[in-house]
């Protein structure tokens, strides 16, 4: 197992600040409170919480809810921002919590990030309660299965196309930007589809979100490729 989001949580939380990247800000923010809102959640586990920014957001909205991450360091800087929040040091393939725990499980950008999902997704959906709601977003399979081969440009730097390229390889890649470096898990979407069916879970809803705002340049750019998605899986009763 790799230390880089260690090494890199000082990189990270600077650059995400409350607001957050232009994903979350202008893209995923959005979609994935208009799934919460107004649905009576009363608790809530945000598996992957990093520095606790959509902790707050559902604490700010009445959810109890609790924060899981792998690394120290982000978890510090949670419970700073959040005094009275709870945040635990956990892996989303082995959580602590008794069966049927939570109303509502979070996986924001977190299935990406995590090395073992044969186990995670069962893991998220055994805490979730019966008729509770297991809700997503992840980094499109298409937008990833490149690696680091991302936009390929013309001579004056103008974006021509974005790759596609070993699309059903499942594998591990270091990806860096923005003096940020961390192991990426490109999958199909076929793995993520089969093993959440597999888990007594019904899809009530599925997207690829627009961006809602920011800068022409940025959005032209996530408008010609299909940058994330977010779905919403029910627990059978």
């Amino acid at each position: 197992m790799s230390d880089y989001w260690d090494q890199s949580a000082e990189a990270w939380i600077a650059d995400q600040g409350e607001r957050g990247d232009f994903s979350r800000a202008f893209v995923l923010d959005r979609a994935m409170l208009e799934r919460i809102e107004g649905r009576g959640f009363g608790t809530a586990l945000d598996v992957g919480c990093g520095e606790g920014r959509f902790c707050r957001m559902l604490r700010a909205r009445g959810i109890a809810t609790t924060g899981v991450d792998p690394t120290g360091a982000l978890l510090r800087r949670a419970r700073e921002l959040d005094p009275a929040g709870d945040y635990r040091e956990s892996r989303a393939e082995t959580l602590e919590f008794a069966d049927a725990s939570f109303d509502l499980v979070v996986s924001y950008l977190t299935l990406i990030d995590i090395p073992d999902i044969r186990k995670a997704i069962p893991q998220m959906a055994r805490v979730l309660k019966p008729g509770g709601m297991l809700l997503i977003a992840n980094l499109n399979s298409f937008m990833t299965a490149s690696g680091n081969a991302r936009w390929i440009k013309e001579d004056n730097g103008a974006y021509r196309h974005f790759p596609l390229d070993s699309y059903l390889e499942e594998r591990c890649d270091v990806v860096s930007w923005r003096s940020i470096t961390i192991d990426n898990w490109p999958r199909p979407l076929s793995i993520y589809m089969q093993l959440l069916l597999a888990q007594n879970l019904r899809l009530t809803w599925f997207d690829e979100p627009e961006p809602h705002g920011g800068d022409d340049a940025t959005v032209s750019r996530y408008r010609r490729v299909p940058w994330h998605l977010v779905m919403e899986w029910q627990k059978s009763a």
